[in-house]
C-alpha cells in the first residue's frame, strides 16, 4: 500500500480541461520571481517577506521528490505559467494537510482558473493521496477567493478575529476545510 508520503514524492502531472498542473520546480525560477512581485497577489494572500532570487532558487529546488508536500505550477492552455496551487504542513498522524493559491496577475483572477486547478488538486489529495482533511485560511477582504474555495467544496468553519494589519485597519481571517468525506460540489459544464 502506497503512503501518502510515497504519493506527495511522486507527484504527478494533473490535467483538467483548460489547465496542466506540474511539479513546480526550478524551470519555474524566473516566473515565480516575477509572481513575488505581485504587489496586489502579495496582499491577497497576507505575504509580507521580500525574497531574493537566490532564496527563491534554493526553495524551487528542494521541491521535486518532498514527501511532505506537493506544489504544482498551473499552466494554460498555451503552457504559460498561471501561479501555482499548494498542499503544504502535512499532519502525518491526522493526514492533513494546508491548501494555498496564488495566481499571477489581476488579469487571471475571476476567470474560474483557480477553482478549475484547485478542484483537481483536492481531487488527487483525497482520491488518491489518501488525505483525510485539506484546510486553509482567506482574508475577509477577499470574498472571490472564498467563493472559489466553496465551489470546490471546502466550508467555512470560523472565524478568526482582526489577524491581519491592512493599511491602517484590521482584516479577518476565514477558516474554511474540506473533509474527504463532504460531499463534492458538481462541476459546472
Amino acid at each position: 500500500m502506497t503512503t501518502i508520503r510515497e504519493h506527495l514524492r511522486a507527484q504527478p502531472v494533473l490535467r483538467t480541461e483548460r489547465l496542466a498542473l506540474s511539479q513546480l520546480g526550478p524551470e519555474h525560477l524566473d516566473v515565480v520571481v516575477a509572481g513575488l512581485a505581485d504587489a496586489d497577489a502579495m496582499r491577497l494572500t497576507g505575504t509580507r517577506g521580500t525574497f531574493t532570487r537566490e532564496q527563491v532558487r534554493v526553495h524551487l529546488a528542494g521541491l521535486p521528490g518532498a514527501d511532505d508536500r506537493a506544489d504544482f505550477a498551473i499552466t494554460g492552455p498555451d503552457g504559460a505559467y498561471l501561479g501555482e496551487v499548494v498542499l503544504n504542513e502535512l499532519e502525518d498522524d491526522d493526514r492533513s494537510v494546508n491548501y494555498r493559491i496564488a495566481l499571477t496577475g489581476p488579469a487571471l483572477r475571476g476567470r474560474g482558473y483557480g477553482t478549475e486547478a484547485g478542484r483537481a488538486v483536492v481531487t488527487w489529495a483525497f482520491d488518491v493521496v489518501g488525505l483525510h482533511r485539506v484546510s486553509l485560511e482567506v482574508y475577509a477582504f477577499n470574498p472571490a477567493a472564498q467563493r472559489s474555495y466553496e465551489k470546490i467544496g471546502f466550508v467555512v468553519e470560523g472565524r478568526a478575529r482582526e489577524v491581519l494589519r491592512d493599511g491602517d485597519g484590521w482584516v479577518d481571517a476565514i477558516t474554511m476545510g474540506m473533509l474527504a468525506s463532504d460531499p463534492r460540489p458538481a462541476q459546472p459544464r
